[in-house]
């Protein structure tokens, strides 16, 4: 899985070992007892990025070429004696806490027409947070938290013009 590079400077000759990544082999084992696991940490916003230059916890360099999206707990690599998965960094979302049906559509509505990325659970709306919204979300009257957790959107929007 390794690939190898050589890059010549002078006389010198420099080797670079990067281990290169094309599928994700599915979700972290359970039991993981006597192994050596290295994390590989991610931000929110670059779950669906095609190609990544990422180094793990334990100093291995790691290319990501993958077709399909980035999760908490993605296998990348595995023998007998390492494990190599993803890792979700936490951030600073804004949680609004909604009581009804008629407040989820309303919040959902007022960050979708900004264009801001949503986790919706059953009786809360989280965006990555920015103080302009936060303070836009309580002038409305919504009951909002700054609140640092891992942030995985339903989808992400991209932009567009009107």
């Amino acid at each position: 899985m390794p690939a190898c590079g050589k890059f010549k400077f002078g006389k010198k000759v420099l080797v670079v070992l990067i281990m290169v990544v094309e599928n994700i082999l599915g979700k972290k084992p359970e039991n993981t007892a006597g192994k050596i696991i290295e994390t590989v940490p991610f931000e929110w916003f670059e779950m669906n990025n095609k190609i990544l230059k990422k180094v793990s916890s334990g100093g291995t360099e790691i290319g990501l070429r993958l077709s399909e999206p980035l999760f908490d707990g993605g296998l990348l690599y595995e023998d007998n004696a390492k494990i190599i998965c993803l890792e979700l960094l936490p951030c600073e979302t804004t949680r609004v806490h909604v009581h009804s049906m008629q407040e989820m559509g309303r919040v959902c509505f007022e960050l979708g027409n900004r264009h801001l990325p949503l986790a919706i659970g059953e009786t809360s709306v989280s965006t990555p947070y920015d103080r302009p919204t936060f303070e836009y979300l309580e002038k409305l009257g919504f009951h909002c938290h700054q609140v640092n957790e891992k942030f995985t959107p339903e989808l992400v929007v991209r932009g567009h013009s009107h």
